[in-house]
């Protein structure tokens, strides 16, 4: 575990995320490293997984360890860091349950499930789980991280041409909503 979990009996989840050279249309994108540091991008999304992850962690059921979810994105159209949220939490569920089987675990250190799915305003109309052509002129995008039972872990918004109304925002969680249960 970090240096100041050590002794608390406490554990800790964390996520890496990065869009390797071959997973983007048109213009190969870089890796990291060749650059001598991660993007401002990649750091941001990065701190989004492991916040949304650590959302329904029991940390005192894990115990003293740490968990590295590693996201790697293969193809990108849009909705990345949705999709290394909802995949990051399955890959998280499934190490847990092989600790158990080994018993390494005596329960399932998880609270909840998580899953995250993108949606937006798009010519007027809202839309769930945007490519990547609808996100870049949509009116208005947001990713919506929520808990198995409904509860919000984080909401992003962005009103990109026009001002989001109390009931535009209503409409894209109540869509957001659907296609993470769907998750």
């Amino acid at each position: 575990v970090p240096r100041w979990l050590v002794g608390s009996g406490r554990g800790w989840v964390t996520a890496e995320y990065s869009m390797l050279p071959a997973s983007t249309t048109g213009d190969r994108k870089q890796r990291d490293v060749s650059r001598g540091r991660q993007d401002g991008r990649g750091v941001e999304i990065q701190r989004l997984i492991g916040r949304s992850l650590r959302g329904v962690v029991d940390f005192e059921a894990l115990g003293e360890r740490s968990v590295y979810v590693d996201c790697d994105v293969l193809q990108a159209d849009g909705g990345t860091r949705c999709a290394a949220i909802t995949g990051g939490y399955v890959a998280l569920h499934l190490a847990m349950a092989a600790e158990i089987e080994k018993g390494a675990l005596e329960r399932l250190p998880l609270n909840q499930s998580i899953a995250a799915v993108s949606v937006g305003i798009v010519e007027g109309r809202a839309l769930c789980d945007l490519d990547y052509a609808e996100d870049s002129s949509a009116e208005v995008d947001a990713n919506v991280v929520m808990t198995g039972d409904g509860g919000l872990v984080e909401v992003q918004a962005t009103a990109e041409r026009m001002p989001l109304s109390r009931a535009s925002l209503d409409e894209l969680l109540a869509l957001a909503e659907a296609g993470i249960a769907s998750l």
